[in-house]
């Protein structure tokens, strides 16, 4: 039996979008004919397994037949626990999607090392790029990177060593101004030279849009149009954005064993 493909989304900093857009992603790929296991690492906030559970209830009570993740939420919080889980999903899993909690966790480095995509989303600001990379305050330019980088580093070097496979790490730059601007075209200068100094790619996430909190409560996601209602442009448009970030994560197509990250 080959390996599920683990996605695995890791940011030390909150509010960055990242149980939002991991669950948007399991779903997706769930409607894309993977099947796909859900894993949350955060027991005491649990963003990701309350949105599959609202899912699951909206499942059930209105008897669609919607894409759906096979979740479950990690309470022993040990690295013995973490093998056991995955293992369990991988049984009947091609895609694993792991949400980490928003801060450093010896559990969640653990998870990290177990990625073939990594995923670190962050918003569109100076502030979120501190955490991969140090800019000069008068030219933007990057002077360093940060420790988040060199930790990510460190796993993918472990990684490789362990296994021989490498890691794909996609920083995803979410809530991206629809309008041009200075701060916007510095942070993505400031990306694409950290990217060719550190090695990640740098795909657009997903928009800063009302839509995605009003979405939680059901459980839905912009998969779903059929059942939101009255639908605008900005429904179809963040859709569309959802589309183009699954395409550039490059994950295997269903059916297809996933090949060696060089």
């Amino acid at each position: 039996m080959s390996q599920p493909h683990y996605i695995i989304f890791a940011n030390e900093k909150g509010g960055t979008g990242k149980s939002t857009t991991a669950v948007h992603t399991a779903v997706a790929l769930a409607a894309s004919g993977h099947r796909v296991g859900a894993l949350d690492l955060d027991s005491r906030q649990r963003t990701m397994t309350r949105y599959l559970e609202n899912r699951a209830a909206t499942i059930e009570r209105l008897g669609a037949d919607l894409p759906q993740a096979r979740f479950e939420v990690l309470e022993d919080l040990s690295e013995a626990a973490l093998e056991a889980a995955l293992d369990r999903l991988a049984a009947d899993c091609d895609v694993i999607v792991v949400d980490t909690p928003g801060r450093d966790d010896p559990v969640a480095r653990a998870a990290i090392l177990k990625a073939d995509t990594l995923v670190t989303p962050m918003n569109d600001s100076f502030v979120d790029l501190d955490l991969i990379g140090q800019v000069d305050p008068d030219s933007f330019k990057i002077t360093k990177p940060s420790f988040y980088a060199d930790l990510i580093w460190s796993s993918r070097t472990q990684r490789a060593k362990a296994t021989g496979k490498g890691v794909d790490w996609v920083v995803l730059r979410n809530r991206l101004q629809h309008i041009d601007s200075h701060n916007l075209r510095r942070v993505g200068a400031a990306l694409d030279e950290l990217a060719r100094r550190v090695g990640f790619r740098v795909i657009p996430g997903l928009g800063e849009r009302v839509i995605y909190r009003e979405l939680f409560p059901k459980g839905l996601t912009l998969i779903d149009l059929q059942l939101l209602g009255e639908v605008g442009m900005g429904h179809i448009t963040a859709r569309q954005e959802l589309r183009e970030m699954i395409a550039g994560l490059g994950v295997p197509a269903a059916g297809v064993e996933q090949a060696k990250v060089a």
